[in-house]
């Protein structure tokens, strides 16, 4: 009887997790600060817009990491990672959480645990935060591609907007 209690109870947590997920048809919610929304899944598509978090959308297909999405409030429609969404409201008004808060919540710690981790240690991370500004642009980035003859699906696009500006393969 215990047994088939806690395959009961396995059963339903289970469940849960397969149901929640980002399917065609349903609505999710932009789970990050920012999330691009492309014309396209290519990576290096133009951006159309960005969605805020916490932004309800509705999600119109699936295609591998891709999910083409439309938003109402702002009026948007196009491609996102699906990594930039969740299929349920982590972010509701009124919460005060910022950025960084979450992501140490996601590690267990609290704004108290790490002021004592760094108390108790002699690590300087001045270095790890410099690189974590470092923005580079996706024209950037597919020039440093094409230019270093990087074979990728990215780089072999015909859409590709260095192509005709001098760079050959």
């Amino acid at each position: 009887m215990k047994k088939l209690f806690v395959c009961f109870v396995l059963f339903f947590l289970f469940s849960g997790v397969l149901f929640a997920q980002i399917r065609s048809g349903r609505p999710a919610w932009v789970s990050v600060r920012s999330a691009p929304v492309k014309a396209s899944t290519w990576f290096f598509a133009n951006i159309e817009g960005n969605l805020q978090a916490g932004t309800e959308v509705t999600v119109l297909r699936v295609n591998r990491n891709w999910v083409e999405i439309q938003s109402e409030t702002p009026a948007l429609s196009g491609w996102t990672m699906i990594g930039n969404l969740s299929p349920r409201l982590i972010v509701g008004e009124g919460l005060t959480a910022t950025a960084r808060e979450v992501a140490l919540a996601a590690k267990g710690f609290d704004l108290e645990v790490e002021a004592e981790f760094r108390a108790e240690t002699d690590l300087n991370y001045d270095g790890v935060n410099w690189m974590e500004r470092i923005m580079v642009s996706q024209e950037a980035l597919l020039r440093f591609m094409e230019e270093g003859r990087l074979n990728t699906e990215e780089t072999n696009r015909s859409q590709s907007p260095l192509r005709g500006r001098g760079i050959t393969r």
